[in-house]
């Protein structure tokens, strides 16, 4: 079955997130435009997802719990779990590895945590968009060791991008996907790969249309999720 997706979107938890990025708006704006699927990943923080799992169901669009974890080199890296449980106990995890600095709405923007109904139910104290200090082998280790699925993020964009902040992929690094973005030239082997293709959206009108697509077994989130641990052999 094929399915339409954008699976690397934030929600108004990120600070760099649009404060329209609710639950509600995301999963409606996801059924306006026709995709299949999403992934909300939040930048080193689960704690909107389960909102979005209502919101989603809702609106009959899947889910992929996800993540977007920066490793203590700065490269960000995506983090897709089968479950929203599985990913907020890693987020939970992963919170003891953030720096001691406190977050500025006024320069940074809010964190906000959000209910079913858009409402606010709390925050993050911590800034998110810092780097964890756990390495980039670390993180995949631990990602994999819980059962998840990392995915190097927009390897070829950015000065957060892996082929910008190490210069290659890392030989031997367990990973069966990464996550390109179509418009920049990747300059790096990525046949043997799941390549994935992502609006990386911070606001509403970023997100994809029903432009991008993946083959996978059925229509459901656990079938997607085994399509990117999977990889490409």
């Amino acid at each position: 079955m094929r399915l339409f997706c954008d699976l690397h979107i934030h929600s108004c938890l990120s600070p760099c997130g649009d404060e329209l990025m609710t639950p509600n708006n995301i999963a409606g704006m996801a059924m306006l435009k026709g995709l299949d699927a999403i992934a909300v990943a939040d930048h080193n923080c689960a704690r909107n997802l389960p909102a979005l799992s209502k919101t989603c169901a809702a609106m009959g669009v899947l889910l992929l719990p996800a993540m977007e974890l920066t490793t203590a080199e700065e490269a960000h890296l995506l983090s897709y779990f089968p479950t929203v449980e599985a990913a907020l106990a890693f987020s939970e995890e992963i919170h003891a590895c953030l720096p001691p600095i406190q977050n500025r709405p006024e320069i940074f923007g809010p964190q906000q945590v959000l209910n079913e109904d858009d409402e606010q139910v709390g925050s993050e104290d911590l800034l998110l968009l810092n780097a964890l200090s756990l390495s980039l082998d670390e993180l995949v280790k631990r990602i994999n060791e819980r059962g998840g699925a990392a995915v190097p993020a927009h390897i070829n964009r950015g000065s957060n991008g892996l082929l910008n902040v190490l210069g290659f992929l890392p030989p031997g690094l367990e990973i069966a996907a990464v996550e390109v973005t179509r418009e920049i030239p990747c300059r790096a082997d990525v046949s043997n790969l799941r390549v994935l293709h992502s609006s990386d959206a911070h606001y509403l009108e970023n997100m994809l249309e029903r432009e991008v697509s993946y083959e996978v077994a059925e229509k459901s989130v656990e079938a997607l999720f085994e399509f990117i641990k999977r990889g490409a052999l």
